[in-house]
């Protein structure tokens, strides 16, 4: 396995992680159209010396990957398009979108696969299988770990989804080989015709399993938060610099692997030499790019730190919100001395879950804490949402 990542891969992208990425899914590609072609003829035979219904539906499903496949080798050649007018950032998409392809066909087999096996247990008929024919079975199960196991290297080399899936589903086809041996054992050795029905339990596994895989390729084209990690090493590369007191309102959007942008504010004094502070965002975002590969766009937001109320105010306002359910911050604290008023203007995050009702509840506790301690000091709040969380829901 570490020998084909090194022949094929290592010795000929030279270090250059777009390239690596396209070698990667084509040497998947190929070798998952010449072993599935193998496995289905294999299977294909055996279906038809068995008359196992089950049998010849994996040697569909495995035929079925063989065109996965060759949809995984064009898709990860038009990703690796360049940049052009009509598609700006690129078309790095197309690999998410080959994997929801993959999926679908994954899917069709499944339903295809519980339509024929139902006709088998309206109307059972005798399996025949010897030694060679499980044999030929066990192979083909040792054949479909292995794809797993070297797809799923693959997808870690590269951060790749879409071989993940494919790894995954090479994983469900050893399964369901393993079942398709089952019904031959129970059908050979206990004379009950379960063959039909151990081809409806494979065909749900398999939509089961479609689904599933569905979802996790779709979800970065719906939106998905970002890799946590990512979001910390983000604030973390931002937050070494001295001159950065603070970031919010992190966002990023992703167009493909290796197509990251994002937009930060980055929080500095509002007295520090605004040229200086200028360079430092620039070097930010040079630096994101360097070390993350992350497009990003700094906004320089400043801070009044020789303000003496502000310290005050922020601890009040942090005491009054915290016990707001939905409430996770605030930031962007500014005082306005007015005529007759002194507005207390900040952006509190909410959680996207009832984000109007602890938005409100925000406001009318942020204004009790002052109009009690404070008079005449007006809350002014605007919304934000978290968009990068450094977290997931569960921790």
């Amino acid at each position: 396995m570490e020998l084909l990542i090194n022949t094929f891969i290592e010795s000929r992208s030279g270090g250059d992680t777009r390239l690596r990425r396209k070698l990667c899914g084509r040497l998947s590609g190929v070798i998952g159209i010449a072993l599935n072609l193998i496995l289905g003829g294999m299977k294909l035979a055996v279906g038809a010396i068995t008359g196992s219904v089950a049998v010849t539906a994996d040697a569909v499903n495995n035929l079925s990957d063989a065109v996965s496949s060759a949809i995984t080798i064009a898709g990860f050649t038009l990703a690796d398009r360049k940049s052009d007018r009509w598609h700006p950032f690129g078309y790095a998409r197309i690999e998410y979108m080959t994997g929801i392809i993959v999926s679908v066909l994954i899917m069709a087999i499944g339903i295809q696969l519980i339509v024929a096996s139902y006709g088998r247990i309206v109307d059972p008929s005798a399996v025949e299988a010897d030694v060679a024919v499980v044999a030929l079975l066990a192979a083909a199960v040792a054949v479909k770990l292995w794809l797993w196991r070297f797809n799923i290297s693959l997808s870690l080399h590269i951060g790749s989804a879409s071989l993940k899936a494919t790894g995954v589903d090479s994983r469900n086809d050893a399964i369901t080989t393993i079942g398709v041996m089952a019904s031959l054992f129970v059908e050979r050795f206990a004379g009950l015709h379960v063959d039909g029905f151990v081809g409806v339990a494979i065909g749900v596994f398999i939509v089961y399993s479609g689904l599933g895989m569905v979802k996790e390729t779709a979800a970065p084209l719906l939106g998905q938060s970002p890799d946590p990690e990512l979001v910390r090493e983000i604030r973390k590369l931002i937050l070494m610099h001295e001159e950065a007191l603070g970031i919010h309102d992190l966002i990023l959007h992703d167009y493909g692997p290796g197509h990251i942008f994002a937009s930060a504010h980055i929080e500095v004094d509002s007295r520090a030499d605004i040229f200086l502070s200028h360079a430092m965002v620039d070097q930010i975002e040079q630096e994101a790019y360097e070390s993350l590969g992350i497009v990003l766009v700094g906004h320089m937001d400043p801070l009044d730190t020789q303000n003496p109320k502000e310290e005050g105010l922020r601890l009040l306002i942090s005491s009054a919100i915290e016990s707001v359910k939905g409430a996770e911050s605030f930031h962007d604290l500014r005082i306005v001395p007015g005529p007759d008023r002194v507005n207390v203007i900040f952006d509190v995050v909410v959680a996207h879950e009832n984000a109007d009702e602890a938005f409100a509840a925000v406001k009318i506790a942020a204004q009790a804490a002052l109009s009690a301690h404070i008079p005449k000091h007006v809350v002014v709040v605007s919304r934000d949402l978290d968009y990068a969380p450094a977290k997931t829901a569960e921790g």
